[in-house]
């Protein structure tokens, strides 16, 4: 037997904080589907760098190009309004050793506020475009704007697509799936599960990868 939840707010749902169905779908908690964290960084208007702990991506592309399709972008942000206004923006791949300093950032990101030092992490320029870079990531991409969607059209979320034009790794990482998918390899979301029985919410969770096995 499945159990069967459509477009309507389950009613019987109850939220984890106050405020998480007026930013996520119910589908969010329903379906809980893991995916990987990472750094946006930009420059503000200001000139400070900017970052934005991210998930709801994929990265995929042809023999043409390689683009960073990130979902569920919200419009208020200094991230948004940094990446239209530059037309670029970093992705940044950290261990999950880097967790609490990256959660610093969604609580010091004040127009006045240089993210970087709040997290203490180094900065580096960009090779072809104009943004920061975090120095500890293991894999920094940089990316250039290549479209952006209100999917809902309800003037909340995006989904921002990037075309990669440059990719660094760092030389310990550049050896196979060891350290990429270890504990200081890719950080992944799993987002709160509901309890689909109850309505009991469920806390998000920080995961690596596991390899079983190979295709």
């Amino acid at each position: 037997m499945k159990i069967e939840i459509g477009e309507a707010f389950p009613e019987y749902f109850r939220p984890l904080y106050p405020e998480e169905f007026e930013l996520f779908s119910h589908f969010e908690t329903t379906a809980g589907i893991p995916s990987v964290l990472f750094a946006i960084t930009t420059w503000k208007a200001n000139g400070l760098p900017n970052i934005c702990f991210h998930a709801w991506s994929c990265f995929h592309g042809d023999k043409t190009a390689f683009f960073a399709v990130m979902g569920n972008l919200y419009q208020h942000t200094h991230t948004y309004a940094n990446i239209l206004r530059d037309g670029c923006f970093g992705i940044n791949f950290l261990p999950a050793s880097c967790y609490g300093r990256l959660a610093d950032t969604i609580r010091r990101n004040g127009y006045d506020d240089d993210e970087f030092a709040a997290a203490g992490f180094g900065l580096s320029s960009a090779k072809t475009i104009s943004a920061p870079l975090i120095d500890e990531a293991f894999i920094n991409m940089e990316c250039t704007l290549e479209d952006v969607r209100d999917l809902s059209g309800a003037g909340m979320t995006a989904m921002v697509t990037g075309r990669v034009r440059h990719v660094s790794v760092d030389e310990k990482y550049a050896r196979g799936y060891e350290l990429r998918c270890g504990g200081d390899g890719f950080m992944l979301l799993v987002p709160a599960p509901q309890d689909l029985t109850t309505g009991e919410p469920g806390r998000s969770a920080i995961a690596n990868l596991d390899i079983k096995f190979f295709d």
